[in-house]
């Protein structure tokens, strides 16, 4: 057995009795590689006593989970085959049926074994669960679950893992060793004082009870405290690389505001908001600063975010610096570029576009116009930061949707300059738990004022069934002056037959129920100039309806379209329809938001399309998204440069993610180095664990 804290972290799970070669190599494909990581590889669920139903008392559409053993099982033939397992548990008999890879199933189960199945209850003659979860339970300590009432671990596993016995009865059976060989030595990551302010049990308690816990009660405080452990971590984390840019690095100070930036507030053909006016200053005094800036600006679709970056840039114009402005898509940089360009020339600055796939000899001159610094203004995609860039003085750097970008794309950016100001933006407004976490170490502006006229868009969803009445009512709308969208969904895994599809539909309408009017088409793989040409047409009013892609997502501004029409709605997420819905209320006059769904639908789908049409604060609609899909999706956190959560939620542990983040930004301020006695492990426990990830992040 391994003696000290040390050998743990090093000591291979092959070092354990039942884990030979072939299971190593599968708990590595999980991440599981050494002792410690299978003492973290914490359960996905837990089965007790309160939480099985007898057969006899089971009630049709209920949730439940039951547990008996195998009486019979086999394929039932039919015009349908399917696998029928039925289950007995003393009170009455369930049928287990599964339609799908019936003779997969017919090899998986042996009679007499005691299995736990989860799943929604049906009356079909007889009770049944159809395609129900399982877990099997007899192993040798959990014999007498029934009776006794004691909780079990259900672990996450594969079908590779299954193959070689680590369903959750082999982990089990692989945790039994484990925690009672090694947990005890275990070293403690906090200090006892701040166990002690917020009633947090000990380390090594804590992993014994979160796999095989004594009661709920003990179960419920090992999981506090892991989920503690993992939120003040990610917080010093932050806290470190938001103290490290305050104090190491040395930035630019922009002294001067001159008269171009006044000039350009003055050519705005609209008066800046009161919102927008603040988060300027706020901008401005971290600009003056000889520290780099390092501020997030969250503003929902339409608040005015583009004006705010131009205001930026122009700062560091008048103090002799470049400002490059990083976009998602071409067509979103097309936009920026062409609506710079018609607003700054006439203040004399020179703005280029640099993206992808642009003739050698235009790129050339652009390249060579950016190196000598005759190009104050760069907008681009992620061509900004391709290795032929070479600017002359880059002093601010502005990332746009940035959570569309990776860790990687966004550092080599800054790095282009010496320690420029860095401003990132985003019309995703980020719900206050995932901003403590992905933002935490970022000063936040958020604009939380639209410009004044702007209408609330008026939003329905229906069945396709209805789409001729709506398809009518846009017909009106365009006889009276308006104009509008069609989108199509366009999704990576499907894009080439998505693509396909909105191309169709396109020639579809064209020739058919609009022929009397101009219909454009515009997509991710026309060229630039084709684009451009289509979306100038459509701003003048030449082209009544643009028939798109989710290109037009972001960016796109034509006061004079007053309709969406989402098509397939129910294959986009939450984010996407509010930012496509954001295309449109964009003038004065009153607008509209077709969402047409292909049934049958999701009951998450549902609520989607419920939720847009409910509200229009993106705040809002963003809560809903972190529910619906969890911290990990809703944000790309894989892109963050963050370590992964692995017991923590986010958004069902606020309370403890904010008592983390105090203590963490705590003993950064009072203690940099971390060399108080008392807080020596977590010096220990930071410094082997994060300190790969601290280098990262420090550039997300």
């Amino acid at each position: 057995m391994a003696s000290t804290h040390q050998q743990l972290l090093t000591t291979s799970v092959q070092f354990l009795k039942g884990i030979g070669e072939k299971r190593g190599d599968r708990l590595k494909e999980v991440g599981v590689e050494i002792i410690l990581d299978l003492l973290y590889y914490f359960p996905r669920r837990y089965l007790d006593r309160s939480h099985i139903t007898s057969i006899r008392d089971l009630q049709d559409d209920l949730s439940t989970t039951v547990v008996g053993r195998v009486q019979f099982f086999g394929i039932k033939k039919g015009k349908k085959s399917r696998f029928v397992l039925v289950l007995f548990d003393g009170t009455g008999y369930l049928n287990c049926v599964w339609f799908h890879r019936v003779q997969y199933w017919n090899k998986l189960f042996e009679k007499g074994e005691t299995l736990a199945m989860s799943g929604k209850v049906t009356r079909y003659g007889d009770y049944q669960m159809v395609h129900p979860e399982f877990d099997r339970l007899n192993d040798s300590g959990d014999e007498n679950f029934v009776n006794t009432g004691r909780i079990i671990p259900l672990y996450p596993s594969t079908e590779a893992l299954s193959k070689v016995g680590l369903d959750s009865r082999g982990f089990r059976r692989v945790l039994r060793e484990a925690v009672g060989g090694f947990a005890k030595e275990l070293s403690e990551t906090l200090p006892e004082s701040l166990r002690q302010r917020h009633r947090l049990s000990g380390l090594r308690p804590a992993i014994e009870d979160v796999h095989f816990p004594h009661d709920r009660k003990s179960l419920a405080a090992a999981r506090r405290r892991l989920k503690f452990d993992e939120l003040f971590y990610l917080e010093l984390m932050l806290a470190y690389r938001k103290r490290r840019v305050a104090v190491s690095q040395k930035g630019i100070e922009f002294s001067k505001v001159g008269d171009r930036t006044r000039k350009l507030i003055e050519f705005l053909p609209f008066e800046l908001t009161a919102a927008q006016k603040r988060v300027i200053r706020e901008i401005r005094d971290d600009m003056k600063k000889s520290t780099p800036m390092n501020r997030l600006v969250q503003g929902d679709v339409g608040s005015g975010k583009t004006v705010v970056a131009l205001v930026t840039m122009m700062m560091a114009l008048e103090n002799g610096y470049q400002a490059a402005l990083m976009v998602p898509t071409e067509i979103l940089a097309e936009q920026h570029f062409l609506t710079m360009h018609e607003l700054l020339e006439k203040i004399g600055v020179k703005v280029v576009l640099l993206v992808g796939g642009q003739p050698k000899k235009e790129r050339d001159a652009i390249l060579a116009a950016i190196k000598q610094g005759e190009a104050e203004i760069i907008v681009g995609t992620h061509a900004l930061i391709q290795e032929a860039v070479a600017y002359h003085r880059l002093g601010v750097a502005i990332i746009d949707e940035q959570h569309r970008f990776g860790v990687m794309q966004r550092a080599t950016l800054m790095e282009k300059g010496l320690s420029p100001d860095v401003l990132v933006m985003t019309a995703t407004p980020i719900p206050r738990t995932l901003s403590m976490t992905l933002y935490g170490d970022l000063d936040v502006s958020i604009i939380d004022e639209l410009p004044p006229g702007r209408k609330q868009v008026k939003t329905h969803w229906h069945s396709d069934k209805k789409r001729n009445r709506i398809y009518g009512f846009v017909k009106e709308q365009i006889e009276q002056g308006d104009q509008g969208y069609i989108v199509f969904p366009l999704i990576e895994e499907s894009e080439k037959t998505d693509l396909q599809a909105a191309i169709e539909n396109y020639e579809h309408l064209k020739s058919g129920l609009f022929k009397d009017y101009n219909v454009g088409l515009l997509h991710g793989r026309m060229k630039s100039d084709e684009k451009e040409l289509v979306m100038a047409q459509f701003k003048a009013g030449e082209i009544h309806i643009l028939v798109s892609t989710t290109v037009i997502e972001v960016g796109v501004d034509v006061p004079n379209a007053t309709i969406m029409i989402v098509e397939n709605a129910e294959r986009f997420g939450l984010p996407q329809l509010h930012q496509l819905r954001g295309r449109v209320g964009r003038g004065e006059k009153k607008s509209y938001c077709f969402l047409i769904a292909r049934y049958p639908i999701s009951t998450d789908a549902k609520l989607r399309l419920e939720t847009l049409v409910e509200t229009n604060d993106g705040f809002k609609i963003a809560e809903v998204d972190l529910r619906l899909r969890g911290p990990g999706e809703f944000f790309g956190t894989q892109q963050s440069g963050l370590p992964q959560l692995r017991i923590a939620d986010i958004v069902k542990d606020e309370e403890l993610l904010v008592a983390a983040r105090e203590e963490a930004f705590d003993i950064v301020m009072n203690d940099k180095h971390i060399l108080n006695v008392e807080n020596m492990p977590v010096r220990a426990h930071f410094f082997k664990n994060y300190r790969d990830k601290f280098e990262l992040a420090r550039v997300g």
